[in-house]
């Protein structure tokens, strides 16, 4: 965007010039159906603790878009960014927001947040922001280089307090880093913070309502004979289902050895529960994904092996030979995963 040879003028818009509705406009995302609830004028977060049960519940959680989307907030904060939309793009004018507007948008934004996951990296405050800005150029900044900087550390900050809601309302997802389930001696806030690092979706599920540790561990020990009767595929299927959030504990809380997840575990190591696991936690399926990311690749690969010379080469070549002789898909692929384990 080229700068502006003369700065925008800036307006205020007080309580005092707008409507006093206070009526709740909802905007969904393409693949979620939860209606927002109307924006209370304080500082308390009411709105968003009002939807914390189904924020929490794994089902409704889903990949950190590419596009953040910016949701539709309160009828009245509508009227007032639509006016200040019209004032910004006739004459360049920016908007002040008054605090019930301010506070209306944080929280829209820390709702439509809960929708993907509870923390929030400082690169995706940097997407929020920008599509804030985009939506609503009204809302830019004056003196700030990215035109956000000002939101962000409102909405940095308006996520911190909702934290704090979340952790005495007995969010697991939150209580796990609190200061009493910190190791003695490190009781830092922001020593070994848990929370989802790669694409974890669900990463520390809450349990099923009626459901507690001594519940799951009757269900785990029935899995260890369970998973010795034959034709048992089902009723394991449906244990190791039932006792996903048990298992999360143990991994995001005690960060057991694999020998001994193994032990307590077994079924979770065949095939087909480690594709069913995968998709629990990250909710995309392991095995098509990764058999179509690796079609999509495999010319690139070929070509690398056929140029490889010395020992590597050769038997690059003769795993190649295989594949010349064999069209089918399968074979293609297990060529190509093949050459990688000896090229790497």
């Amino acid at each position: 965007m080229k700068c502006r040879t003369e700065a925008p003028s800036v307006i205020p818009l007080t309580g005092a010039s707008t409507p006093q509705s206070s009526t709740s406009a909802a905007s969904l995302c393409s693949h979620v159906t939860e209606e927002s609830t109307s924006v209370s004028d304080g500082c308390v977060d009411t709105d968003i603790l009002s939807s914390i049960e189904s924020s929490e519940s794994p089902s409704s959680r889903s990949f950190w878009p590419s596009i953040f989307h910016v949701p539709q907030f309160s009828y009245d904060a509508e009227l007032k960014l639509k006016q200040g939309n019209v004032a910004y793009r006739e004459n360049g004018t920016l908007l002040i927001p008054d605090p019930k507007l301010k506070s209306n948008i944080l929280e829209g934004l820390v709702q439509e947040i809960v929708r993907y996951k509870v923390y929030v990296t400082d690169k995706q405050f940097n997407t929020i922001g920008e599509a804030l800005i985009s939506k609503h150029p009204c809302l830019t900044e004056k003196g700030s280089l990215t035109g956000y900087a000002g939101w962000k550390a409102s909405l940095k900050n308006k996520l911190a307090i909702y934290h704090t809601h979340l952790r005495k309302l007995g969010c697991r997802e939150v209580m796990i880093n609190s200061l009493k389930h910190k190791p003695e001696g490190k009781t830092s806030p922001a020593f070994a913070i848990k929370r989802p690092r790669w694409s974890e979706v669900n990463y520390y599920p809450p349990y099923p309502t009626g459901e507690s540790d001594s519940s799951f561990e009757r269900v785990r020990v029935e899995l260890l004979s369970d998973v010795k009767k034959r034709n048992n595929r089902e009723v394991v299927k449906m244990k190791m289902e039932k006792t996903f959030a048990y298992r999360r504990y143990e991994v995001v809380c005690d960060t057991p050895m694999i020998k001994d997840f193994q032990a307590r575990w077994p079924a979770l190591f065949e095939t087909s529960e480690i594709n069913a696991e995968f998709k629990r936690i990250t909710t995309v399926p392991l095995q098509s994904r990764f058999f179509s990311q690796l079609d999509v690749l495999s010319d690139k690969l070929l070509k690398l092996f056929e140029k490889r010379g010395g020992q590597i080469g050769k038997q690059l070549q003769s795993i190649l030979a295989h594949m010349t002789q064999n069209e089918d898909t399968d074979v293609r692929r297990e060529c190509v995963i093949k050459g990688l384990r000896v090229s790497k």
